[in-house]
């Protein structure tokens, strides 16, 4: 049961980040495009550049976890790839738990940071929306962040079994 939900997580993690990848590149484009032909019109959407930056801080955030589970994070693992046995496991049980540690704490600030934005009333200017949508996924990233780490430390998972990273490139 418990693979079944970190798959279904997995899934709308991956299909979030193409559906918001898609469409600031769409949205780019259209932008280049009516700007090319009409400055007037470029003006009518300003809007598009603040949508791009607000998609941008969500696909960055959701991804965070993603990429630690497939070893994607910028890492020294010469060490940590010829270390066995209890050496091995001891260093990555303290690089897990730091991570977890420190993501628990980014939670919780950025939490905090997100809710201060909202009881604030701040809006964007040019989207007229609430600036949660800017700080929200700084939480959401890092709370599932900390699943990831959470999933190394009990052993649900493994990421440094991992060689191969490119293999699906």
């Amino acid at each position: 049961m418990f693979a079944r939900a970190m798959d279904i997580i997995r899934t709308v993690e991956r299909v979030f980040i193409a559906v918001v990848l898609i469409a600031m590149s769409f949205l780019y484009f259209v932008n280049v495009v009516i700007r090319y032909f009409s400055a007037e019109l470029a003006t009518e959407l300003a809007w598009i550049d603040e949508a791009t930056l607000f998609g941008l801080a969500w696909l960055v955030f959701v991804g965070l976890g993603l990429a630690l589970e497939r070893r994607r994070h910028i890492a020294m693992t010469v060490l940590i790839d010829r270390l066995q046995g209890v050496g091995g496991r001891l260093v990555r049980i303290a690089i897990n738990l730091t991570g977890l540690v420190f993501c628990l704490v980014f939670t919780k600030f950025s939490f905090d940071l997100a809710l201060f934005i909202y009881n604030s009333g701040q809006i964007s200017p040019t989207l007229g929306t609430t600036m949660l949508w800017l700080y929200a996924p700084l939480p959401v990233g890092f709370a599932l962040l900390s699943l990831r780490y959470l999933l190394e430390l009990t052993g649900v998972q493994n990421r440094f079994l991992l060689r191969d990273v490119f293999q699906d490139h």
